[in-house]
């Protein structure tokens, strides 16, 4: 969206993931402990809960740098990327980080990265025409390649998503009306844009937020959701042919104004989601910034307690059908029963959220912030 691009500076994803049977029930029963310990009651057990722990990136300049985008591999391998054209790597956990932002990349917005191991990513750049872009490196960040450039002045793309390695989406703000798709389906490494016959209208003023690398995700080989915002009306788009045809639904989070609607969308399977947003501008109240659905966008439902305030990021945590987290610059917001009440349980400031398997949960935002969960 370019409200949220300008407000900020001008301003799910694939991933490796279970392994074998027997990492997959190790990792569950790490999971498990560390859901009993963040639900912990007593003052004891509080102290001993999973928490944020901050790592420092070593990068030079990061702390001027806000990381929006963030692709977790796994508890040892993440990306993280952000303003000033900066993608950074980590293989050890958060030990250590290399930075291998693209050459000339300087002045890019990078607002989403999605990783399929520690050698291969795309990322995608924000803006308006050409500063929209696409990056494609094989080699862990030593080498990119530009695979997409927009020449639409009309156009401004704000996510990307994959439902395997070699099939993705991007999307843009309406170009003509509706929501403009770009495909892949040799892992990022050309594109094209989809025919936008099966697209619904745009309700005047809606757009999607680049906030997290969110506001569109994949579930499964086919289904894939969009948030938008900055109407009448907050809404989930849902396709679940990759792109082609699309349903909508009206999302219960604030709406009315170019700085609310739905930011961040997460789904454990084709069916479970789970939506976050509010009004992005400190200070304003965002009552209701949380909903659920159990029919895979069909139907949206507040939640009962929704977060405390406006949150850009959320994730499921893994081996668990009902817990995940939502950040926002505010805090972290925890729920246990799929997203029907939400507790905050940190309040450092963080715009994006990714998990994995082996319970590699990870979060990013302000100030070159990044931080892993920590038992």
């Amino acid at each position: 969206m370019r409200r949220t691009a300008r407000s900020a500076r001008t301003a799910s994803s694939a991933r490796t993931g279970g392994g074998r049977t027997g990492r997959a029930v190790i990792a569950g029963t790490v999971a498990a402990a560390a859901l009993a310990a963040l639900t912990a009651a007593t003052p004891a057990q509080a102290r001993q809960r999973p928490h944020w722990d901050l790592k420092d990136t070593g990068a030079a300049g990061a702390s001027d740098v806000r990381f929006r985008g963030l692709a977790a591999v796994s508890r040892h391998t993440a990306w993280v990327a952000g303003s000033r054209g900066t993608v950074l790597r980590t293989t050890d956990g958060g030990d250590t980080w290399r930075n291998v932002s693209p050459p000339g990349a300087g002045g890019l917005e990078f607002r989403d990265v999605e990783a399929f191991d520690a050698r291969r990513a795309v990322v995608l750049a924000i803006g308006e025409g050409e500063a929209s872009r696409v990056y494609r490196t094989d080699d862990g960040g030593a080498t990119w390649t530009e695979s997409f450039r927009n020449t639409d002045p009309r156009a401004f793309y704000d996510c990307l998503t994959f439902f395997d390695r070699r099939h993705g989406l991007a999307m843009s703000d309406p170009v003509d009306g509706k929501f403009r798709i770009l495909s892949t389906s040799d892992g990022g490494r050309s594109w094209k844009v989809l025919p936008s016959r099966g697209m619904p209208a745009a309700q005047n003023g809606e757009a999607g937020f680049a906030a997290s690398g969110q506001c569109l995700v994949a579930s499964g080989p086919k289904d894939v959701w969009l948030a938008t915002g900055g109407a009448a009306r907050a809404r989930v788009l849902h396709s679940a042919d990759r792109g082609l045809t699309w349903t909508t639904a009206d999302a219960p989070v604030p709406a009315g104004d170019p700085a609310r609607g739905v930011f961040a969308l997460a789904f454990r399977d084709r069916v479970h989601g789970l939506a976050v947003g509010g009004d992005f501008r400190p200070g304003e109240a965002s009552p209701r910034a949380a909903a659920r659905t159990t029919d895979g966008g069909g139907t949206w439902r507040s939640a009962a307690r929704s977060p405390g305030a406006y949150r850009s990021g959320v994730a499921w945590l893994p081996h668990s059908r009902t817990a995940a987290l939502a950040v926002g610059p505010t805090g972290t917001d925890l729920t246990t029963n799929g997203g029907r009440t939400w507790r905050t349980v940190d309040t450092g400031s963080y715009d994006t959220v990714d998990c994995t398997a082996d319970l590699g949960c990870w979060a990013a935002g302000e100030q070159g912030r990044v931080a892993r969960l920590e038992p």
